[in-house]
């Protein structure tokens, strides 16, 4: 990158070693959860993935430098600081060419981890197509990214306050190859199925990471969507969130609350409404995707070394 990035040591050694690394975006812990609780799921998540053997890689722009992996008294600032920007891939440039400080999106998350040469990011949801968005137009530039930035992306689906069947078709039309783990159907964020068929099935993370490489020896462009369902012991049922989601949606009509407003205020009613409910089955599905992605990290590492050694 020609500008100011900083890794911290321990993901610039994994990286240079061709170790396993996990990027982690950072809104979540700015936008989709409150204090003291975001900064302890940062923590869990990214002990989570050491325990599976990876590098966690937390991004974040502070102060205009790029930051790829945070120490902790960053990672301990960011969680308590207020009116940081949410940076997508239009305002990422913008915040460190003037000095910024910001959390990063999917798609902002996906174009640091590609300049860093992280392969592999976890998350909790991606964002889509939201609920009216033929009169709003309002789509998430996640989206987009994943259609042309090469990274595979873990997540529990897309967020279900979202429109998840225009999303799907969305991602469809794009070439985005949208996968679900160990299941026929697509989770949908806090439950663990939906209505919707997944266009793509693999089971292992060894198949996971053999798409991943391969997609990009064709020179295709784009990454690839993990539709990793959050555990049984720990989803909220779809036939129990869609009231409460109908609910935050009218709110937020109601109060004329619109663009990247919408999903911290519906993420934060939904809390309230679901008595913080919510919040652990979040915590509890970011966990199971660090560990996926770890797997995968590790796997993809592998074919990497094996395709060197034949070289």
């Amino acid at each position: 990158m020609n500008g100011p990035m900083e890794l911290t040591d321990e993901v610039r050694s994994a990286l240079q070693a061709g170790d396993p690394v996990v990027a982690l975006e950072s809104t979540i812990i700015t936008h989709g959860m409150p204090w003291p609780q975001n900064v302890e799921m940062a923590r869990a998540v990214e002990g989570e993935i050491r325990a599976y053997g990876a590098t966690p890689a937390t991004i974040a722009v502070i102060d205009g430098t790029l930051h790829v992996g945070l120490d902790e008294a960053r990672l301990e600032a960011l969680a308590q600081a207020e009116d940081v920007s949410k940076l997508s891939r239009a305002d990422l440039p913008v915040c460190i060419a003037t000095g910024g400080t910001g959390a990063t999106t999917v798609a902002a998350t996906m174009i640091a981890a590609r300049l860093a040469g992280i392969e592999t990011f976890a998350t909790g949801g991606i964002g889509g197509v939201h609920r009216g968005a033929e009169l709003s137009f309002d789509v998430s530039a996640d989206l987009q990214e994943l259609a042309q930035t090469h990274v595979t992306v873990v997540a529990a689906g897309a967020k279900a306050i979202l429109d998840l069947p225009k999303t799907w078709e969305v991602l469809e039309t794009l070439g985005v190859p949208v996968i679900a783990v160990g299941q026929d159907d697509l989770p949908a964020f806090w439950s663990r199925h939906s209505p919707y068929p997944a266009p793509l099935r693999l089971d292992t993370a060894g198949d996971i990471a053999a798409s991943h490489v391969m997609r990009g020896a064709m020179g295709v462009p784009g990454g690839q969507l993990i539709a990793n369902p959050i555990p049984q012991t720990d989803e909220i049922a779809a036939d129990v969130l869609a009231p409460v989601i109908e609910q935050a949606l009218a709110e937020a009509a109601a109060q004329g609350i619109a663009a990247k407003s919408v999903t911290p205020f519906l993420l934060a009613r939904i809390f309230e409404l679901t008595d913080g409910a919510s919040l652990q089955a979040n915590i509890a599905l970011v966990l199971n995707n660090a560990r996926l992605a770890a797997g995968i990290a590790h796997e993809i590492s592998a074919i990497r070394a094996q395709v060197a050694r034949q070289a």
